[in-house]
């Protein structure tokens, strides 16, 4: 990273107006904060030492690096950490995980991919800097890099880290984006958000499917719905399966259960309102798409980055724990012999799940005659 001198500005006026760019550029709110993130070192290796992070072996491969801004990008004293809220307008608060035929995908992907946006936008605002204060040192950052996003906006005071490990802001809840600019300019550092927003709730411990929340902030990704149907590209666990319900891209749970999201914002970016009719798409109608559909009806969302074969794996989960319709038994079947073995074991078994439900059903009937 270039370091620039020390400009001859108000830097406590600059971090004002910065601030205020980062509003006027879409961004609900904007904090600074400086590189330490000494005291998260204990708690990322106590994480990484459980296994915790699955298959995700990029978190255990750059270690500490996350912890410590200034070896990612040298020269970096301070980042400003931005948020950006994307709860789409009219999205249910809840949803129901056994909702006949429907198709769950996690509010904050059933618009546009936010990845592409946000980092232009964050450019857009370290172009805004340069205009005043001429060339310095930045790198813009949205899920691409080793970075503690949410250490660090807490450090900036943009909300306090809940017993879900999300970021709950007072003003705000937890449906919004984080994104980072590391920066070379010992800009004025916001207070941190020390507080206790948690309390002695327990809501989203006890909402979680699948118990992925081992504790109060402690989060076991190989347990979670989100990991499992985004992260993961290995078989979905058996014994996972009938707890994830109608899930087929994440899930919201432990943030519909928390109280802090009765002030959740709505997006005021229209990319985030939902396309393609995502937020109430069928099961079969999702499991029929071809590839091609699948990467046209995609195209700009962060579901694409699942492919096709992991999306089938996804919704033949879910219709296994639907109802056992035919056209459900239909469509399953039209994929047995999908050239995917991933794809063709999540088929059998749940073809094997209807076929038991329906028999069961039948059984039933027989009696009551």
């Amino acid at each position: 990273m270039h370091t620039s001198e020390p400009p001859a500005i108000d830097l406590t006026a600059l971090a004002s107006d910065i601030k205020s760019w980062a509003k006027e550029l879409g961004f609900a709110e904007a904090g600074i904060s400086d590189t330490d993130l000494s005291t998260e070192q204990p708690h990322l290796l106590r994480w990484l030492r459980e296994g915790f992070h699955g298959d995700m072996h990029y978190m255990a491969r750059h270690g500490l690096k996350r912890t410590r801004p200034e070896q990612l990008v040298p020269g970096t004293v301070r980042v400003i950490s931005v948020r950006m809220d994307y709860l789409p307008p009219n999205f249910p608060a809840r949803h129901d995980p056994q909702q006949a035929g429907e198709a769950f995908i996690a509010r904050y992907a059933v618009g546009r991919d936010y990845h592409r946006l946000m980092r232009r936008r964050l450019q857009q605002l370290a172009e805004r800097i340069a205009e005043v204060i001429g060339p310095f040192g930045h790198r813009a950052f949205v899920d691409s890099a080793p970075v503690l996003e949410k250490a660090l906006a807490r450090n900036a005071g943009l909300g306090a880290i809940g017993k879900n490990t999300l970021l709950l802001n007072q003003r705000a809840g937890s449906y919004f984006f984080l994104g980072k600019l590391f920066i070379d300019l010992p800009l004025p550092i916001d207070p941190p958000n020390s507080q206790n927003l948690c309390g002695s709730c327990r809501a989203c411990l006890t909402a979680c499917p699948t118990g992925a929340i081992v504790g109060p902030y402690q989060l076991d990704a190989r347990r979670c719905i989100s990991y499992l149907t985004i992260e993961s590209h290995q078989a979905i666990p058996e014994e996972l399966r009938p707890l994830i319900g109608n899930r087929v891209f994440g899930c919201d749970d432990c943030q519909t259960s928390c109280p802090w999201n009765k002030f959740a914002q709505t997006a005021a970016e229209p990319d985030f309102r939902a396309r393609h009719n995502l937020d109430r798409a069928e099961l079969i109608e999702l499991f029929l798409w071809s590839e091609e559909t699948f990467l046209k009806r995609t195209e700009g969302s962060a579901i694409r980055r699942l492919g096709h074969e992991r999306w089938l794996r996804n919704l033949a989960v879910a219709l296994g724990n639907s109802e056992a319709s035919e056209a459900a038994i239909d469509a399953l079947r039209q994929r047995q012999e999908h050239p995917s073995a991933l794809v063709r074991e999540h088929v059998e078994w749940a073809l094997a799940r209807l076929m038991e439900q329906q028999h069961e059903a039948q059984s039933t009937r027989r009696q009551s005659i």
